[in-house]
């Protein structure tokens, strides 16, 4: 009888290939209309055939079913495959029927073995029985107190041996050592390592193989038993246990510096698959650090929307002309013309794409949170790859509204109040407003973003002027706030001249911009002292693009002279 359930990675099903798609539904009709005991009887004759089907001929799918059903199916779906094929599809085919229809184990008279009790009879592991139920090794459930357990009929396991000897056979000469054969495999492993440390336990075990005329896997899980039933000796300490956190982080640094998977797995005597499975852990991690915030919305979860919702931008209805900026705009506000407003269409269909993206990349997130350890790299992939999409489509509805934060900050422009900075203030309270703007309402974008923007402005417009009074710290700054009162003008003309005499021959080095400002508020060349406003004016840009590249040419001119040894005056 049967002793124990199988554990859960050795019950699942063969993934060899999917299921012939008749068979599939020959499966589900089963399942819904016909009685249990008429489908005891034709999971029977499933397995039966699997008896008698050649491996090298062909067979159509209407023979297949008359031999299970009694009938001829109604539709021919046409479909012809070899035997070989038809045997492994009917294996899972009885093996998902039989699920769905356990027998009492007390209604039969046969034997019923369990996974170990088979793999203890051929001399195999538990894992060569569950590979052969792809094979043709027919699995069925079984009700034993109340409870579904896995089993294999005595009657499916003959049928099984008499149509797979040879299999089986070289199966049990793989799993069969006996102890002169392994103590000599555990010696080749030491002397292996001796000769280079830094090997690892598939390398060796691939080579000890060949030589043995064994199977790797059979090697190597030797290998793998010794080492965990004898920890005090084991051939490779570094595998017993799970990897340190410590470790993982190294592995991920030394692959992010270029070293590669396989000079990893040496030199932390693992395998590929282990380095593998680390790195794409490490990623989950890292990935599961930045949240994905978006505004949830019932319509995500409804089936068939990904294609209508993750569509391109519907055109506008009708075609506005575009707007044209007007003249002598400095060329980023001209820019913002260059990008058509949306339409309300356009725009509501934006934001639930970005929130669409957003909340599949969430979904996928919260499969990987529940275990890091076991992600897989495609999933990641995807996760990156619609927050990405994500990212795109809110640019987009950044770029469509940028002209309303300038519009916003004209009105807001005082005295000592930058326009630039205030259009950049402006434009971070727009970014925000895009992540809290939740389209289903049926509000327009700009009027939430507008009271985003002007609560900012509100806010942030005291503090700077506040900040400029209590903290006037550069030059420039004390020039704008107050009228030079400096007495000491012997003094300072005598620092200009020795200026204007080293950073004369400097000056060549510098571009046209640079020069002239560098001249202007130095009084070089001829040029008259000019205040930071006068030369912005000229140039046609802030006086704070102006403080910033005199600053940026007074450095250069430092670089240079420190190269050439030239001693600037203080």
């Amino acid at each position: 009888m049967v002793r124990s359930t199988a554990s859960p990675a050795d019950q699942v099903k063969s993934e060899a290939r999917d299921m012939a798609e008749p068979l599939k539904l020959l499966r589900d009709q089963m399942v819904r209309y016909t009685p249990k005991d008429k489908r005891l009887v034709q999971i029977d004759r499933a397995e039966a055939l699997m008896g008698e089907l050649d491996g090298e001929s062909t067979y159509p799918f209407d023979f297949v079913h008359f031999r299970i059903t009694g009938v001829r199916p109604h539709d021919a779906s046409g479909l012809s495959m070899k035997g070989s094929l038809w045997i492994q599809d009917l294996a899972q085919f009885v093996e998902e029927l039989a699920e769905r229809t356990p027998m009492e184990a007390s209604g039969t008279d046969q034997k019923i073995w369990s996974v170990e009790e088979l793999a203890e009879r051929f001399g195999v592991s538990v894992r060569t029985i569950n590979r052969w139920r792809s094979r043709g090794l027919v699995a069925r459930r079984f009700s034993i107190d109340g409870r579904s357990r896995l089993g294999f009929l005595n009657s499916s396991v003959a049928n099984f041996e008499s149509r797979n000897a040879e299999l089986i056979r070289r199966g049990s000469q793989f799993r069969n050592l006996d102890d002169q054969e392994r103590e000599k495999i555990f010696e080749q492993v030491r002397e292996a390592l001796d000769h280079d440390p830094e090997q690892n336990m598939m390398q060796i075990a691939r080579r000890i193989a060949m030589t043995m005329s064994r199977s790797t896997e059979t090697v190597r899980t030797l290998i793998k038993d010794h080492d965990r039933d004898h920890p005090e000796r084991a051939l490779f300490p570094d595998l017993t246990g799970p990897m340190s956190e410590a470790a993982k982080t190294q592995i991920q640094a030394l692959h992010a510096r270029g070293v590669n998977v396989a000079a990893l797995a040496r030199q932390f005597r693992r395998s590929r698959q282990s380095i593998h499975r680390v790195l794409v852990e490490m990623r989950a991690v890292d990935l599961l650090k930045t949240p994905i915030d978006f505004i949830d919305n019932p319509e995500f979860a409804k089936p068939g929307v990904a294609a209508e919702f993750t569509a391109e931008m519907p055109e506008a209805e009708s075609q506005t002309k575009r707007a044209r900026a007007p003249k002598d705009l400095p060329p980023y506000l001209a820019s913002l013309y260059e990008v058509p407003l949306l339409t309300k269409a356009q725009e509501q269909h934006l934001f639930r794409k970005m929130n669409f993206l957003k909340w599949q990349a969430g979904q996928l997130r919260a499969k990987v949170a529940a275990d890091p350890g076991r992600a897989r790299s495609s999933d990641l992939d995807t996760i990156e790859r619609l927050q990405e999409e994500a990212l795109v489509v809110k640019n987009q509805i950044i770029r469509a509204n940028l002209r309303l934060v300038v519009s916003i900050a004209k009105r807001h422009v005082l005295g000592s109040v930058n326009f630039f900075e205030l259009i950049s203030d402006g434009n971070m309270s727009l970014m925000r407003a895009v992540e809290k703007f939740d389209y289903s309402r049926g509000n327009k974008f700009s009027t939430y973003a507008s009271w985003a923007i002007v609560k900012n402005f509100a806010r942030s417009i005291p503090e700077e002027n506040s900040h400029r009074d209590r903290f006037v710290t550069g030059h420039e700054e004390m020039f704008e706030a107050a009228a030079d009162n400096r007495t000491d003008e012997q003094e300072l003309e005598t620092a200009h001249k020795n200026l204007r005499q080293t950073v004369q021959g400097l000056l060549g080095q510098l571009d046209p911009r640079e020069r002239l400002i560098i001249e202007s508020r130095f009084g070089l060349g001829g040029n008259e002292e000019c205040t930071l406003e006068n030369l912005g004016r000229q140039l046609g840009i802030t006086k704070e693009r102006v403080r910033q590249i005199e600053a940026r040419a007074q450095e250069k001119i430092r670089r240079i002279a420190a190269l050439e040894k030239i001693e600037l005056p203080s």
